[in-house]
């Protein structure tokens, strides 16, 4: 494929509206089965080359089956725009969805989190991807203007999917936004990067991990686990599962319904026989 390729593609990507993170990840995906493929050209892939690809590149090394997705997204996107091919793209099978429970931080640990950070720019950040359950790109690509402070409303343009939502502003991140914006006075974007325009994603993860080490927090913990823990504590303050999924921008409930085996709340609930035993 050449670079002409990828860029018409990537500019497919773009006219359907696709988000800046979907589009890096599909081409980058679809280099890396490109690669695979040589010398043959991609307008020469069979249903048997993505067989292979999948056992020898993603099953065969441990990579997960939402990359392999990815994978799979990219190939039918390209194929069915770019190329004419030897199978029917429909014909690839998909891995079976796997059941992970997401890591979340307790109230306390979010505190400490929290209380950690001593630059206002990176509280500011953080504090608003986990009081308003934003995932990092929907942070990054907030503009100032997306804060209604009157209406206590935070507008995410483009989220996942493309579609724009209004979620909760909480009165203690507004305090801290106000803050910062006294600080730094950003322009155009909430959070510009240190030479202008957006700040960088691997910038905020850095800030994140530094965060967690100072905190003290041996999770396994990513920016999305702040995503996880909002939806979670909210779900246990007795939040209804439909407002929490309108909040987040699922598309289906089941995605939302997994905060359900997160809770404690309902473990609390549920007393062992042992306690009806006297073991003393």
């Amino acid at each position: 494929m050449s670079t002409n390729e990828i860029v018409a593609f990537e500019n497919y990507l773009r006219q359907r509206r696709y988000s800046e993170n979907t589009i890096q990840t599909y081409t980058g995906a679809l280099k890396v089965f490109q690669n695979f493929l040589l010398p043959l050209p991609l307008s020469n892939t069979t249903e048997e080359d993505v067989e292979r690809f999948n056992k020898e590149q993603i099953i065969s090394r441990k990579l997960s089956a939402s990359y392999q997705n990815q994978v799979i997204n990219a190939l039918k996107l390209y194929f069915l725009r770019f190329e004419s091919t030897q199978f029917n793209t429909n014909n690839i099978e998909r891995p079976r969805e796997g059941y992970q429970i997401p890591v979340v931080l307790s109230l306390k640990e979010t505190e400490r989190l929290l209380l950690s950070i001593r630059n206002m720019k990176h509280k500011a950040m953080i504090t608003l991807i986990y009081s308003s359950g934003l995932r990092s790109g929907e942070l990054l690509n907030l503009r100032i203007s997306d804060i209604d402070s009157d209406r206590m409303i935070l507008s995410v343009r483009g989220g996942k999917g493309n579609k724009d939502r209004d979620v909760p502003l909480s009165p203690t991140a507004l305090r801290i936004l106000r803050e910062y914006y006294k600080i730094y006075r950003p322009k155009d974007f909430l959070f510009n990067g240190a030479n202008g325009g957006r700040y960088s994603p691997s910038s905020l993860r850095r800030v994140f991990q530094r965060a967690l080490n100072d905190a003290g927090i041996r999770k396994k913990a990513s920016l999305h686990t702040l995503r996880h823990s909002y939806a979670t504590h909210l779900l246990e303050s007795g939040v209804n599962l439909r407002y929490i999924q309108e909040i987040l921008g699922h598309k289906s409930p089941k995605t939302t319904q997994i905060y359900t085996h997160v809770s404690s709340e309902g473990s609390r609930r549920v007393e062992s026989p042992l306690e009806k035993i006297n073991v003393h």
